[in-house]
């Protein structure tokens, strides 16, 4: 997975009552691809300022306090999601997972995933336990980010397994670069490294970012503050080009 990767960290507390809050604009999403091409972009952005706010740092959680540790000054309030097991290669859901023991105000986030999971029959929120890949975990951790509006996920790994959390901070916002113009370089990042459809997911992103987007045939364009993002796409949605 290239960058995210260097978000796979090695070695709760704080209840999130916003950032718990579902981030719900549009209809609902009824399959994981639909989540990921909703959710993935302004995911995907937020997790590029995040490791270079943290860069190579450790981590240590306090699932009492509801808190990741990545070192002095950054001490951050989580939402548990789920883990993945390295033997079985399967992802258990935090809500499931009673003999962990997690606190119930960190699965907050985790248990409204479930529910929109059964509202709109999404498996991969439903499903308490399911075989699964280390990509399934940022794909998660991606969703999660975007539809909750956290500051950014985390995967923490254990040893025999990895926990997936999500962040919220107003440490990480302020450092954010939330700016017009990383966009034709974040995208393609995003778009190189899951399948989705492009066009979708790029109106999704910008649109989350808070431009106004029009589509025209096979162009996009999206519009703020003055600034301008045009697309254009083949016949099957795929990205040919992009500026701004």
């Amino acid at each position: 997975m290239g960058f995210l990767n260097k978000l796979f960290g090695n070695d709760g507390g704080a209840e999130q009552p916003e950032s718990s809050k579902l981030q719900q604009n549009q209809h609902p999403c009824k399959t994981e691809q639909e989540l990921l091409e909703r959710y993935g972009g302004i995911g995907f952005e937020r997790q590029l300022d995040f490791a270079d706010l943290i860069g190579s740092n450790s981590w240590n959680v306090d699932m009492q306090k509801g808190e990741m540790d990545f070192g002095p000054g950054l001490v951050f309030p989580i939402q548990v999601l789920g883990s993945f097991s390295h033997s079985s290669e399967t992802w258990l859901w935090a809500w499931a997972n009673t003999q962990s023991g997690i606190p119930q105000k960190l699965l907050q986030q985790a248990l409204q995933l479930q529910k929109y999971g059964a509202d709109n029959e999404i498996d991969l929120l439903n499903i308490s336990q399911f075989d699964a890949t280390k990509d399934d975990m940022h794909m998660i951790g991606m969703v999660a980010s975007g539809m909750f509006g956290a500051s950014a996920y985390y995967i923490a790994d254990y040893g025999q397994g990895a926990l997936v959390v999500t962040i919220k901070s107003d440490l990480i916002d302020k450092v954010q670069k939330n700016d017009h113009y990383r966009i034709p370089t974040v995208f393609p990042q995003l778009i190189s490294q899951f399948e989705m459809n492009h066009k979708a997911a790029l109106s999704n992103y910008l649109m989350a970012k808070g431009y106004k987007v029009t589509e025209n045939d096979r162009k996009l364009t999206g519009s703020k503050n003055g600034n301008t993002i045009t697309a254009e796409f083949d016949e099957l949605d795929r990205l040919t080009k992009l500026s701004g």
